[in-house]
């Protein structure tokens, strides 16, 4: 699942500022996949609050790519099912709109669909993790029910599997890019490169290769 975190920040005499971080499609009347579905549900829950609210919306974040970090260090190679490809946000991008979201007049009741600079498959994220660490470094897709029986038999709770999974199966391609980044920042989105170079040593390889014991964890990377 994708992070989900919930602020709030009051100061004296100031009312209770409330920011969510969602990957809502405005235009669905339902969404896609169970996890985005209990996003929109937050989300309306929170405009019914009587709070004054900022809700910042995402997709695939950067650090989700840690999911395959484990592959990667004993495999060199990333295998789980593939998820439409999306422009990748750094969640440094995230944390720097909600703050200025939560100190700065101008932002009560909006909604802003927050991007990376560039739209990006798994695979070319997995390559870009392996050019960040100088090691060739490659995706391969799992069927999802190769990915369910493992999930299962590696413990986790059913309705937790469905969910992700559903995820893989119907999320669909996004080609949207924002500048909504930079337009509150005043800085460029970085790129998911930036971000693979400043996580590089989470990567890199160890001399005993292993077999990964959780392909589910390859689902966190949404």
């Amino acid at each position: 699942m994708s992070a989900d975190k919930l602020w709030s920040s009051s100061w004296p005499g100031a009312p209770l500022r409330v920011h969510s971080q969602s990957g809502v499609n405005e235009d669905a009347e339902r969404q896609t996949d169970p996890i985005t579905q209990l996003h929109a549900d937050m989300e309306r829950l929170i405009e019914e609050s009587g709070l004054e609210w900022t809700i910042l919306r995402s997709n695939t974040i950067a650090s989700n790519g840690r999911g395959w970090a484990q592959q990667i260090r004993t495999t060199h190679a990333v295998r789980g099912p593939d998820i439409a490809a999306t422009a990748v946000i750094h969640e440094r991008d995230i944390a720097a709109v909600a703050v200025h979201a939560l100190t700065e007049d101008g932002h009560v009741g909006a909604k802003y669909v927050l991007t990376g600079p560039q739209v990006l498959s798994r695979a070319e994220q997995v390559q870009t993790i392996g050019e960040a660490i100088g090691r060739l470094v490659t995706f391969e897709g799992v069927p999802v029910q190769v990915a369910r029986r493992q999930m299962l038999a590696d413990g986790r709770p059913p309705a937790l599997v469905e969910a992700l999974l559903a995820s893989a199966e119907s999320r669909p391609v996004s080609n949207v890019i924002t500048s909504t980044v930079e337009e509150i920042t005043g800085v460029p989105a970085r790129t998911f490169r930036s971000w693979a170079e400043e996580h590089a040593e989470e990567f890199r390889w160890t001399s005993k290769p292993q077999t990964p014991r959780h392909l589910g964890d390859q689902l966190g990377a949404r």
